[in-house]
């Protein structure tokens, strides 16, 4: 009977989830409303992001009607005229490197019980670039905030 009694008093512990609610299956990646003068941005972002957020996080790409939840946000800024590091020629007046900058909200919401699992107001990434390719500092800025977005929703208790 001692015994019986002492492990009713034992706590249990343990750790729960983490990451996305276990109902959540499927995951729909809305094109994110652009704020910018960039029109390719959005567009890449949301290639990048359907790519890569479904993978990472475990769920299959659904359209949002037949989905466990959606991902959404807004592309508030893009600046990308940012000089690094400058030639070490003194005659001439052109950087060797840039950075940019992107900077968005960013909202994960349960379709299912209709909250908002993870969001995040003004998340923003850098990325360098070589002159005259943009493309790749983009790139490299747009990795990091999907990154930023997986860390965001497994980091969920």
């Amino acid at each position: 009977m001692l015994v019986l009694a002492a492990s009713g008093c034992v706590t249990k512990y343990g750790f729960a989830g983490g990451g996305l609610p276990s109902h959540v299956k499927t995951m729909a990646v809305q094109p994110f409303d652009n704020e910018t003068p960039t029109p390719e941005i959005q567009r890449e972002l949301l290639d990048v992001m359907r790519r890569d957020l479904q993978s990472r996080l475990g769920v299959r790409d659904a359209p949002e009607s037949r989905s466990d939840a959606v991902v959404k946000g807004v592309i508030r800024s893009y600046d990308a005229e940012v000089p690094v590091a400058y030639s070490a020629d003194p005659s001439l007046a052109v950087t060797a490197r840039r950075r940019l900058r992107i900077t968005l909200d960013v909202q994960i919401v349960d379709l299912t019980t209709n909250k908002t699992i993870w969001e995040k107001q003004g998340l923003s990434a850098e990325g360098e670039y070589a002159e005259r390719d943009e493309p790749a500092g983009r790139r490299e800025a747009l990795r990091k905030i999907v990154n930023d977005i997986v860390e965001g929703a497994q980091s969920q208790w």
